[in-house]
């Protein structure tokens, strides 16, 4: 199982990062999580340089692709370079965004309907037409998009979920959850991500 995580010049640490330590406590053979840049290396929104694991077109043959968000998305977005970098296939993967993330798959052509993002993303979606959701998860398909950074356990529950089953999900999200507030963190993310599973 191979999980690309879409990580863009002046990104949103919450993004990459939490989905990237969520998605490395699945212990199964062959579960390999990466982070794929643009170019060698990137600079976090808040200054945090990190090397590249692997390129864009890695994203091609992942099972499992997320685009986190970030202060430059919408460059990226407007950039036929970059979104020629993608042949992604909803039919066989799991494509998710966080927040501003939305804007390439919007422009990717991979968003239908509802979308769920950030307050400051939704402007930009509803002049494409689209509808925002209230909601911090929004699934079509095998296409998902979550709103607000800490939002990402979420999108990377239903991806666990989707791959393996819930009860996988559930174990990580109860493992990292606050102490003291384990059951409720599990029944919440239980709630919103049940819905969307086949």
């Amino acid at each position: 199982m191979k999980i690309a995580i879409i990580t863009l010049d002046a990104f949103n640490e919450l993004d990459s990062f939490v989905a990237m330590a969520i998605f490395g406590r699945v212990r199964l053979d062959g579960w390999t999580v990466q982070i794929c840049c643009p170019t060698e290396t990137v600079t976090s929104m808040n200054g945090v340089k990190i090397f590249a694991q692997q390129p864009l077109s890695y994203a091609n043959d992942a099972d499992i692709v997320l685009f986190g968000s970030g202060m430059k998305t919408a460059e990226y977005a407007n950039n036929p370079d970059f979104l020629n970098t993608f042949s992604l296939d909803p039919s066989w993967q799991l494509i998710g965004s966080q927040c501003s993330g939305a804007l390439i798959l919007q422009q990717l052509d991979l968003l239908k309907s509802a979308v769920s993002t950030d307050t400051m993303t939704a402007p930009s979606l509803i002049e494409k037409g689209l509808i925002i959701s209230e909601q911090p998860l929004h699934v079509t398909g095998n296409v998902a998009t979550a709103g607000g950074c800490l939002a990402s356990h979420y999108l990377a529950a239903w991806a666990i979920a989707r791959k393996t089953d819930w009860q996988t999900a559930e174990d990580i999200i109860h493992y990292i959850a606050p102490v003291g507030q384990k059951d409720e963190f599990a029944r919440r993310a239980n709630a919103t991500v049940q819905p969307h599973l086949p």
